[in-house]
C-alpha cells in the first residue's frame, strides 16, 4: 500500500523507555517524502525499494506476524471510543503518590490520567 500522506507534518522526538524490542530507540513523526529523502541521502536503514515492492497482502501478512502488533479482537474493537484531540493545556495539583503510579507505568502518563477522568465522568454522567 503506497500512502498518499505528503504534506509536511510537525517533526516530534519522543523519548521512548524500554519496549517489547528491548530498544531504547526514539521515535520520530514525519512524512514519507520526508522518509524518502533520508533514504536517498543514506541516512536510514530501510529498505524503501522493498516496502514500494510490497502488495497491500504482503504488507497485511507482516502486520499480523508482527507480535508489537496484535490484530484487534472483537472485543477490543467492541471497547474502542474515538477520542477528541481537543486537548487543552493545564496546571493540576496531584498526590505524589497518584503521579508516582502513573509514571511508573511508563511513557503516556498524562493520557492514562486523562482516561481514567474520562471513565469517571462518563460513569457520573450515565447515572
Amino acid at each position: 500500500m503506497k500512502s498518499k500522506r505528503t504534506k509536511p507534518t510537525a517533526r516530534k522526538v519522543v523519548p521512548r523507555g524500554k519496549g517489547a524490542s528491548g530498544s531504547r530507540e526514539r521515535l520520530v513523526t514525519m512524512t514519507l517524502d520526508e522518509a524518502r529523502e533520508l533514504a536517498r541521502a543514506k541516512k536510514t536503514r530501510t529498505d524503501w525499494a522493498r516496502v514500494d515492492a510490497m502488495t497491500e497482502q504482503e504488507v497485511e501478512a507482516n502486520a499480523a506476524s508482527d507480535p508489537d502488533n496484535p490484530p484487534w479482537t472483537e472485543h477490543m474493537i467492541a471497547q474502542a471510543r474515538m477520542v477528541d484531540h481537543g486537548k487543552q493545556a493545564l496546571s493540576i495539583r496531584l498526590d505524589r503518590d497518584i503521579i508516582d503510579f502513573f509514571k511508573h507505568e511508563g511513557p503516556g502518563y498524562q493520557s492514562r490520567i486523562n482516561a481514567v477522568l474520562r471513565t469517571y465522568v462518563s460513569a457520573r454522567r450515565a447515572g
